[in-house]
């Protein structure tokens, strides 16, 4: 399931890019067993994501033309508002803002999770909605490693909530 998931999404990825006919990111996601730390990359579209940020201002935002001081903020809250990662459903741990990177048509989105100390964690629930609000025809997928597991989930309008094992 993996494996077709991962090629799906390298061939969606590869289509949209020439026509851009749908709507798709791509989130790589390990926890990382010594800091207890959930290290995401998630790779978007930049103007899908530029026509989401754009949403209620009077003008177009570019990523590319933003100053980093009034961007970074914008990126942050708009991954807060539409990716949520706990220990059981519902939860949104805090969600650390790292930085993002261009690369052609897209940006690279990076940001952390810290699990809470104290007892093992075998399960994190992920809520995924990024671009929903935008695009009805919208794909999340993640690919997601812990625990020595690999697994891949698929997120769409109605299954924006999954919780993943290892």
């Amino acid at each position: 399931m993996r494996r077709l998931l991962f090629l799906a999404g390298a061939l969606l990825m590869a289509l949209t890019a020439a026509a851009h006919a749908y709507h798709a990111s791509i989130m790589e996601a390990r926890l990382n067993p010594r800091t207890r730390q959930l290290e995401v990359a998630l790779k978007v579209f930049t103007d899908d994501l530029e026509a989401a940020l754009s949403v209620g201002r009077p003008r177009h935002l570019s990523l590319a033309e933003t100053p980093a001081a009034q961007l970074t903020p914008l990126l942050s809250g708009y991954l807060r508002r539409t990716v949520a990662i706990g220990t059981r459903p519902g939860e949104a741990l805090p969600l650390t803002y790292v930085g993002q990177q261009a690369e052609k048509d897209a940006h690279w989105l990076y940001f952390s999770v810290q699990l809470p100390a104290g007892k093992p964690v075998q399960s994190l629930t992920l809520r995924h909605r990024l671009l929903m609000e935008q695009f009805q025809d919208q794909m999340n997928i993640v690919n997601f490693e812990a625990g020595g597991k690999k697994q891949s989930a698929l997120f769409r309008e109605g299954n924006e909530e999954q919780q993943l094992s290892w």
